[in-house]
């Protein structure tokens, strides 16, 4: 006599028939799971909508099932697209008020776009730009009008160019410490950051298998033999990280122990940083696609002995981990590499460490606990991801440190005044 069927085998052979009007299959135990994908592959039901609903949840069994299977997965082709240069702002962060000499540097590359500084608001000096260039300027009775006091975010020191990224309304964003100059290549000729950071931005990224040829889409390069042609197509690259000639990004007590080491290898390539791996961002030279991720550049951790250089600051750390999570989750891709700029000697490494200590302190925290966060498919947008950030750093981290539970804070603000003034479609007054 045949075994009548149980009640979990006709469940599964209902969800097979009604898999169409199923959104979500992540709470379904893993053995059920594999037994419903095998009876949909049987059924012949397994069509490229119902694959990534399996592929959705995340289950590493299902992923190796897949893999054993050899199941492609059909990846719509991400082509390189054509950026204007009135879809670009170039947003300043102005640290010091004499800005002749770096605008003057800049201007055979910057004359072309469209140019936002943001004045420190503890500067108290006027600052000194020449004439010449397509800019608006911003001070502390524009961030007071527009920001106000009702936010935890202060937009001081290196943190005021994240103002700028607020009131822009480009698609795209260039941004450059104002102690950076444009850089020259091995071959002598200048090297224009913003071509390059656009070229990065405007062509693939290829996080989920590491080219070990470069960037494949830059010129000259390609993929490597053995790299799979179902991930060849890439993904959109949503933030490009430039890199440093003469005085690089270290941190205080590195600089502080090699006072004369500077950077002079001009390395020509861009290799785009693999899903899953953390990298200490800069902000001394980067571009990002503000619709994509702009949300999530933000200011956030501040240290309580923070000062005027960038080896007393965190802020662009967290920002860039905060912003690299994201990416990983929406399946955006980050490069790193070209364009180079020339940073200028300025600052007391030796006089701040005290000040940076308590950063260096936290990054053992911090590190770990961004390796390890994992956000909820339901965080399909930018401003999304960064509201669930902020509510794992107060659950994981806000108990340990006063500075975190204070960052998390400025994450919710940040994400309101980018839904009230950042997303708005007119322009901000100046």
């Amino acid at each position: 006599m045949r075994t009548p069927p149980s009640l979990l085998s006709l469940t599964i052979d209902s969800a097979v028939i009604n898999l169409s009007n199923i959104t979500d299959l992540s709470p379904l135990p893993d053995h059920i799971l594999i037994d419903l994908f095998l009876r949909t592959l049987r059924a012949g039901k397994l069509t490229e909508r119902v694959l990534k609903l399996f592929i959705a949840t995340g289950k590493d069994e299902v992923h190796s099932l897949i893999q054993a299977l050899n199941i492609q997965v059909i990846v719509t082709p991400v082509l390189p697209t054509k950026i204007k240069d009135d879809e670009i702002d170039i947003v300043i962060g102005a640290v010091s008020s004499d800005m002749t000499a770096f605008m003057n540097e800049w201007r055979p590359i910057f004359s072309r776009f469209h140019l936002i500084i943001v004045k420190d608001p503890d500067l108290k000096e006027e600052l000194k730009i020449p004439e010449g260039f397509n800019l608006d300027v911003y001070k502390k009775s524009d961030i007071d009008r527009m920001v106000g006091s009702s936010t935890s975010i202060l937009f001081s020191g290196y943190s005021c160019r994240y103002f700028g990224y607020l009131v822009s309304r480009k698609k795209y964003i260039v941004s450059v410490d104002d102690d950076c100059l444009p850089a020259r290549d091995n071959k002598g000729f200048l090297v224009d950051a913003v071509a390059q950071h656009i070229t990065n931005l405007r062509t693939p990224a290829t996080p989920f298998f590491f080219n070990t040829l470069y960037d494949p889409f830059s010129e000259g390069a390609d993929f490597v033999r053995g790299y799979p042609f179902s991930l060849r197509s890439g993904v959109k690259c949503a933030l490009s990280c430039g890199l440093w000639l003469n005085l690089a990004d270290h941190d205080a007590p590195t600089q502080a122990l090699k006072t004369r080491q500077r950077n002079s290898r001009y390395v020509d390539a861009v290799i785009t940083v693999p899903a899953r791996a953390l990298a200490p961002i800069s902000g001394i030279n980067i571009a990002f696609d503000r619709e994509v991720v702009g949300p999530a550049l933000v200011p956030a951790l501040r240290l309580a002995g923070e000062g005027k250089f960038r080896w007393e600051t965190m802020e662009d750390i967290w920002s860039g981990m905060c912003v690299k999570v994201v990416c990983d989750h929406l399946g955006l891709g980050v490069k790193s590499g070209l364009p180079y700029v020339w940073r200028t000697d300025r600052g007391d490494a030796i006089a701040s460490l005290k000040k940076e200590w308590e950063g260096v302190k936290l990054m053992e925290e911090v590190v770990p606990f961004f390796q390890s966060v994992r956000l909820p498919r339901t965080a399909t947008t930018a401003e999304d991801c960064v509201i669930e950030v902020a509510k794992a750093v107060k659950e994981q981290l806000g108990s340990t440190d006063p500075v975190f539970a204070r960052a998390a804070g400025a994450m919710l603000d940040w994400v309101k005044l980018w839904k009230s003034v950042g997303s708005s479609s007119s322009p901000p007054g100046v």
